[in-house]
């Protein structure tokens, strides 16, 4: 059944069977989409597939539900969902891909000296390429010598590795807001410390764009 962006509003805020008529829509609507939608991630024949679908379908229904009023119309509410249901389904499985990680097994010390090699290679200018490594370096020493071991494991693993802060936090045996922190401070070092030594951070920052 079509409905227009107004029926969906009506039909998802009723009682009866004329939700549940509209729940079972949608939730067709979205696991229909999704295998096209996460191609680029995840595919079908993946053995993650069926459950994170139906997950990712019941959290998506959830969501929708609590945020009808949110909605501006400004597009299709099925294509309002389904970016709703996209979104969800990135976030499991980029919290999938950390949650069974060692911290230490992934935070070696020769982290940073490393991401030089994962930059993109477009750059022709030799000497941007130097700088870009000097600097990287010039990091790599900072963090060892100014940052303690907790605020350096916990600044690869966010910044560097770029892991969640829920899995970060559980575990470093820790909770969110005190990551929060522990990382607030340890880019307060850096920050004064660079400062010091006659850099800023935007001017690093420059130094890897285009």
């Amino acid at each position: 059944m079509r409905r227009t962006n107004d029926e969906w509003l009506v039909d998802l805020q009723a009682s009866g069977r004329r939700k549940e008529f509209a729940l079972e829509d949608l939730r067709r609507i979205i696991t229909h989409g999704l295998p096209y939608a996460l191609s680029k991630w995840i595919l079908p024949s993946d053995p993650r597939f069926s459950s994170l679908v139906e997950e990712v379908s019941q959290e998506t229904i959830l969501r929708v539900l609590s945020k009808l009023d949110t909605f501006e119309g400004r597009s299709q509410f099925t294509t309002w969902v389904q970016a709703i249901a996209v979104r969800i389904a990135l976030t499991e499985l980029r919290l999938a891909r950390w949650r069974e990680i060692s911290l230490d097994e992934h935070l070696e010390k020769d982290d940073l000296d490393g991401m030089d090699r994962e930059l993109p290679s477009s750059d022709p200018g030799v000497e941007k390429s130097f700088e870009k490594n000097e600097i990287l370096n010039m990091l790599g020493q900072t963090m060892e010598s100014v940052l303690t071991e907790k605020q350096r494991k916990a600044m690869l693993a966010v910044a560097v590795k770029g892991m969640p802060l829920e899995v970060v936090a559980r575990r470093m045996g820790t909770n969110r807001n005190a990551l929060y922190k522990l990382l607030h401070d340890a880019r307060l070092k850096l920050k004064g410390h660079l400062e010091k030594n006659g850099l800023s951070p935007s001017e690093i920052l420059a130094m890897f764009e285009e």
